[in-house]
């Protein structure tokens, strides 16, 4: 894929590196939550592995959003191209097609088929009945491909997001239109653009600042963010629950990580969750420390939702929970 973009962006972008503006996040998260410690999680996606700042040059995202000086190009021009991970595209079985999928965490939708027989994503759904130390799940806790990283809002304010300039993005990143690429693109931003159910308010984050503020608008100040934790990654396996703990109040905000160049968070709000936090032992001894979300009220789901198609149960009749992954964050109340 062509890396090319725009080179007033690249200016942008340089500019923001060299000044040191990428722990603008970090920063606003202090100054708005001090007495709220960051998950490892957020941790990763503003300080990835493979940050450097050597002279001119600078990776922003563990490959997801990559600045680099034109040292050594012919023009001598900057470029920011959609690294590894970015937009991150999963290929089935070699020879099988590659399908975009409708992401499990949007309760709107109905189940692909590909979804049904999506054996991580499946796995992931359980009743709340079954959330007691001694059940045993099959779980697939491996490392995700998305590591897309954030990025400063005033940078993500500038780059287009919308679905009628679904073209400007695409030259932003120097996305092919019709390809893979562009398709997971726009499904991201459709998903985001699209109203929520009945009772849910919804928001998609693009960058950490404002995944605080909707946080922070809907819970106050005084709140708590976690993710789940793993202690290897690791591929599907039986996990048995050690223990349960249920996390105080009612009201959450939940903030899934979405397909994207850069990190973007598809958060929610709703009044009929329940998160908790297990404790989870793999059978090769491996521990998770999970978090887990029940949702209370279901009525408003799809009936063909992947949730009801595992469990084989109706919208409203019984409270259902999923683990989260790695990469999603629960704002929760202290």
């Amino acid at each position: 894929m062509d890396t090319r973009v725009p080179y007033v962006l690249g200016l942008l972008m340089l500019a923001l590196v060299a000044s040191d503006a990428a722990l603008a996040p970090e920063v606003y998260w202090n100054s708005v939550l001090p007495n709220t410690p960051m998950p490892k999680t957020i941790k990763d996606l503003l300080h990835p592995d493979m940050l450097e700042e050597k002279g001119t040059s600078a990776a922003v995202g563990k490959g997801g959003v990559n600045v680099t000086a034109g040292k050594g190009k012919p023009d001598g021009g900057t470029n920011v191209g959609v690294g590894k991970g970015g937009v991150s595209v999963k290929a089935g079985p070699k020879g099988s097609p590659v399908h975009v999928g409708v992401d499990p965490f949007i309760y709107n939708y109905a189940a692909s088929e590909d979804q049904i027989h999506d054996k991580p994503n499946v796995a992931l759904f359980f009743l709340e009945k079954d959330m007691k130390p001694g059940k045993s799940m099959n779980l697939d806790f491996s490392e995700s491909s998305n590591t897309a990283t954030f990025l400063p809002r005033h940078v993500a304010d500038s780059i287009p997001f919308s679905s009628n300039k679904l073209q400007d993005a695409f030259r932003e990143f120097s996305v092919k239109p019709g390809s893979l690429e562009a398709e997971i693109m726009e499904n991201t931003i459709k998903e985001c653009e699209n109203p929520g159910i009945e009772g849910e308010e919804k928001y998609c984050a693009t960058s950490l600042e404002s995944m605080i503020d909707f946080s922070t608008s809907k819970l106050g100040k005084n709140i708590r963010a976690i993710s789940t934790e793993v202690e290897k990654p690791t591929g599907r396996q039986k996990y048995t629950i050690a223990g349960v703990k249920k996390i105080a109040g009612d009201k959450s905000v939940v903030c899934h990580k979405q397909n994207y160049p850069y990190a973007v968070f598809y958060c929610h709000s709703t009044q009929s969750t329940r998160p908790y936090r297990t404790r989870l032992m793999g059978a090769d001894g491996t521990r998770v420390k999970a978090v887990a979300i029940c949702h209370t009220n279901t009525s408003a789901w799809n009936p063909k939702h992947l949730a009801f198609q595992v469990l084989a149960v109706k919208p409203g009749t019984v409270p259902v929970c999923h683990f989260l992954p790695q990469n999603h964050v629960v704002w929760t109340p202290k």
